[in-house]
């Protein structure tokens, strides 16, 4: 299959090692792996779509509603200074319609602010979050979302 969302929704090529934050009718939440971003959550839809046009008013009305519930979760973290959300879907392999939606560190360097925050994904074993840390976060994160009003 060429559509590594795809592939990830269906379990077999997941985002996270850690278990899956958030699951609604139409999108799932993980955290994204490898980062050096703690609370780097990718929200995908559950279907394939490319483009947001694509969506529909139920798809929209529940992404907002995760989208909510995640930034009052970051916004409790006194190291998350705003969130950044992100949706291109045009990368090779990645056209498939998800969110980036990212605690941004107050001491983010100003190298790595705005769409260069990307240059803190898919980085070396050295730089990236330890799995063992990833599944702590989920987990965590998991909780707070469930018992979030």
């Amino acid at each position: 299959m060429d559509c590594y969302s795809c592939l990830a929704l269906s379990g077999e090529k997941r985002v996270s090692p850690g278990p899956v934050i958030a699951e609604g009718t139409y999108w799932t939440v993980e955290h994204a792996y490898p980062t050096s971003i703690r609370g780097w959550l990718v929200i995908g839809l559950k279907r394939h779509a490319e483009a947001l046009h694509d969506l529909s008013q139920e798809e929209f009305a529940e992404l907002a509603q995760i989208q909510y519930r995640l930034a009052q979760i970051m916004g409790q973290d006194a190291q998350t200074e705003k969130e950044y959300t992100m949706c291109f879907a045009e990368a090779e392999h990645f056209h498939h319609i998800h969110f980036h939606f990212v605690a941004k560190p107050k001491d983010l360097s100003a190298e790595a602010k705005g769409p260069r925050i990307f240059s803190r994904l898919n980085v070396d074993e050295q730089n990236t979050l330890s799995v063992e840390e990833i599944i702590a976060l989920c987990e965590d994160f998991k909780q707070r979302y469930e018992t979030l009003k």
